[in-house]
């Protein structure tokens, strides 16, 4: 538990970000490509599939996910290296 407590602290979030990022990353990080309404259905995301899909085209904007078309979304390199720490979102710019 306190791993994972100083595996959060690291991670460097920007003002644009939403409580709900950090947990669609983590998804995508360990379960691969997926849907908004997949994702809103699982126990690790917790938010409305309105939600998560706002949120998704947000990260999109960002890079740190990808739309892979049909209403799938993956993580990319910069949204691994966001959650490993290596990243500060601050420094991120939409496109």
């Amino acid at each position: 538990m306190i791993a994972a407590q100083s595996e959060l602290s690291m991670r460097f979030d920007a003002d644009w970000m939403s409580r709900a990022d950090d947990r669609i990353l983590e998804h995508l990080s360990e379960a691969g490509p997926d849907t908004p309404k997949k994702m809103a259905d699982s126990d690790r995301v917790r938010f409305s599939r309105q939600h998560i899909n706002d949120r998704c085209k947000t990260l999109v904007e960002y890079g740190l996910l990808v739309h892979l078309g049909n209403g799938v979304y993956d993580i990319t390199r910069d949204g691994e290296q966001y959650l490993a720490g290596e990243l500060d979102a601050r420094d991120l710019e939409a496109e």
